[in-house]
């Protein structure tokens, strides 16, 4: 029996679109690239032989052969190409961020559900290695009680580019890597989020974020922090990367890069709350912050993952085959938006906002 293929045509050529068409004609033995739309002839350039392309997404959809359309077109035109290809009767992939706002998805999940379409939004970034590692030590258990997780991302060239400068077409930090950082840590804490606080600023850009910075407090008792800033500037070696810290009440974790460094670390015992000697510091006298005796403090490597971003297209497959589950499901997303509206009246109005 032959294994049944997914077709695809993509919506929208640009970066990720043109990630999307590699990934799909030089790693997935399972499906195949029909066809791929861009309103802009020269991104069609680009195109590869193999497949066909279009310059209206009308055009795209009228192609039978295609089963399943990824949309990969600037933020705001999200809703639109979903309702097209819904009302086309094709299933959706739709680039992340899914919608402007927590409204706008519901609009898309309502279309999907009324065409009988599948729908689920690209967020591979569920399967970056730095992030399994950490959702790893988290979910073993091994530093204990976790009381915080934070999550940062730093760089140095300070400004946005392309359509990202554009409030209107959803540009800035919040929407670009924010909405990635904030589903990696929603995905992570199994637990609902009771209260988010945020501080978002622009920096170096006129109009849209560049720098925030979000407290997320789950029921569990798990603080979670995410911060990024795009001009956030140090000389440490790999500064410019990702950062994770995980601290629980058997020891720490830390996580540095893209293609992670690191260790977990933890001490041979803890200080007794008795009477005992008194470290004397630059400070002042201590027992908490001095110098740690020789040998207290242990480390251990990190738990090894193995995990790529064509994880997120196999994963789909085994849910269009039955094999398996629908991994970004449209209720996380929703959830997700939600969080993003909250993290816009939290910053605009300067307080904490209760959120389930």
């Amino acid at each position: 029996m032959t294994e049944k293929k997914l077709h695809f045509g993509i919506i929208g050529f640009g970066f990720m679109g043109q990630t999307h068409a590699k990934m799909i004609t030089d790693d997935l033995d399972y499906a195949e690239l029909i066809a791929v739309c861009d309103a802009n002839k020269l991104q069609l350039e680009n195109a590869a032989q193999g497949y066909d392309t279009y310059l209206k997404a009308d055009e795209l959809l009228k192609d039978d052969r295609i089963d399943t359309v990824i949309i990969a077109v600037p933020n705001h035109l999200h809703l639109e190409m979903v309702k097209k290809v819904a009302a086309a009767g094709k299933d959706v992939i739709c680039e992340k961020p899914a919608a402007m706002n927590a409204t706008e998805f519901e609009e898309m999940q309502r279309v999907t559900e009324e065409a009988g379409v599948r729908f689920t939004i690209h967020h591979q970034r569920r399967w970056d290695k730095d992030y399994n590692i950490a959702k790893e030590v988290y979910q073993s258990g091994t530093l204990g009680k976790t009381y915080t997780i934070q999550n940062s991302l730093y760089g140095f060239n300070g400004n946005m580019h392309d359509w990202h400068v554009y409030p209107e077409f959803g540009g800035g930090m919040l929407y670009d890597w924010g909405i990635h950082l904030l589903d990696q840590m929603l995905y992570m804490v199994d637990s609902k989020l009771v209260a988010v606080y945020a501080t978002v600023k622009n920096v170096i850009n006129t109009d849209v974020d560049d720098y925030f910075n979000i407290q997320l407090q789950f029921e569990n008792g798990v603080t979670g922090q995410v911060e990024l800033g795009t001009y956030f500037l140090s000389n440490e070696d790999g500064w410019f990367e990702r950062h994770w810290f995980l601290g629980g009440n058997e020891g720490s974790a830390k996580i540095d890069g893209f293609h992670p460094q690191g260790e977990i670390t933890r001490t041979t015992d803890l200080l007794r709350n008795v009477p005992g000697q008194i470290t004397m510091t630059a400070a002042g006298p201590t027992r908490s912050f001095g110098p740690a005796p020789e040998g207290r403090i242990v480390t251990e490597a990190l738990p090894e993952v193995n995990v790529s971003h064509r994880d997120y297209f196999d994963r789909y497959y085994d849910y269009v085959t039955g094999k398996g589950e629908l991994i970004v499901k449209p209720e996380e997303i929703h959830r997700l938006m939600k969080l993003m509206d909250a993290i816009r009246v939290s910053a605009a109005e300067h307080r904490s906002v209760s959120f389930e």
